[in-house]
């Protein structure tokens, strides 16, 4: 059985809450001089618990310290393989801050449009002998482009276009506890695509010192309704529902949502196709194989031979 998050426990740190204890956001001296300038404040939220918990802590730094700027949430749709729940839950958190919410999409087409032309493309090179070697049609931890094209790439784009003279701050919920690699990153880092002559831009994560508990006791404490792919289907975090980072359960909790059923099976199909596993040796087709058709099931066992 999918474990789900103790709503109790959450309702205990609210009620445990004190405003003048709440844990303060990370600061460098960069990132204070750019908010002394009423840069823009853009914060990144996908609806997931991190990126919730930033936004909170962010408008109340702000609103202390006087900053006048223009402030605005920025939420990347990724299309289908998207939780239902992500953009609500972005527009829930944009109410309760009064902040304006940008939806930016990229054009081209989603993600999982992405990873089919990304086959397509290889496949038509290597008929043509362009190419010696297949490539795989799913992004990879090393290889992250669906991060790259589909988030930054278009938020650095919409924010260009929206403030072409302001100083701009963009904000993540990225935090070190997550993973080692997370341990190493910085509190904030010049960004190359928001700076120009006599512009400044700049990554900043305000909340990279935050434990998993302090992210919680901040949504607890100002009343918002958590992600219902943690309430209600166990998930450890929100991103794409089937991601090349989850792990195994958040697999398994995002396929017993049906609302991610249809592009479950999309994605197997793409599988079977390429005869590449989803991640590396972990076949998407096996995390829940009773949502499969008996004609798909034997798709994917011959490209499992044929992958061998």
């Amino acid at each position: 059985m999918l474990q789900t998050i103790d709503l109790s426990s959450l309702r205990t740190r609210s009620n445990a809450y004190n405003p003048a204890r709440a844990r303060d956001v990370a600061l460098t001296p960069e990132v204070a001089a750019l908010l002394r300038t009423d840069a823009v404040v853009a914060i990144g939220v996908s609806g997931g618990k991190d990126s919730v918990a930033c936004a909170l802590a962010v408008a109340r730094h702000l609103d202390a310290i006087g900053h006048t700027g223009p402030r605005v949430l920025v939420h990347s749709d990724l299309g289908r393989v998207e939780w239902k729940d992500s953009g609500p839950a972005c527009e829930r958190l944009a109410a309760h801050l009064g902040w304006e919410l940008l939806t930016v999409r990229r054009q081209a087409g989603d993600i999982l449009a992405r990873w089919e032309k990304r086959w397509s493309n290889n496949v038509e090179r290597y008929r043509d002998l362009s190419c010696v070697r297949l490539i795989l049609p799913w992004s990879t931890p090393a290889l992250r482009f669906c991060t790259s094209e589909l988030k930054s790439a278009v938020v650095s784009r919409a924010l260009n276009k929206r403030y072409p003279a302001h100083n701009v701050v963009n904000v993540t919920g990225v935090r070190r506890q997550e993973s080692s690699a997370r341990s190493k990153m910085p509190v904030s880092t010049p960004l190359a695509s928001l700076s120009t002559k006599g512009r400044t831009g700049l990554t900043w994560n305000a909340i990279i010192e935050w434990t998993i508990d302090e992210v919680f006791t901040e949504i607890a404490a100002a009343g918002q309704a958590l992600h219902k792919a943690y309430t209600v289907y166990g998930a450890s975090r929100v991103s794409c529902a089937y991601c090349i980072m989850s792990s195994l359960d958040d697999l398994r909790a995002a396929a017993s949502c049906t609302d991610n059923q249809d592009v479950y099976r999309e994605m197997v199909r793409l599988e079977a196709e390429s005869t590449f596993a989803f991640q590396g040796q972990r076949w998407l087709a096996d995390v829940a194989p009773h949502l499969l058709s008996p004609e798909l099931a034997t798709a994917v066992a011959s490209a499992k031979a044929a992958a061998i």
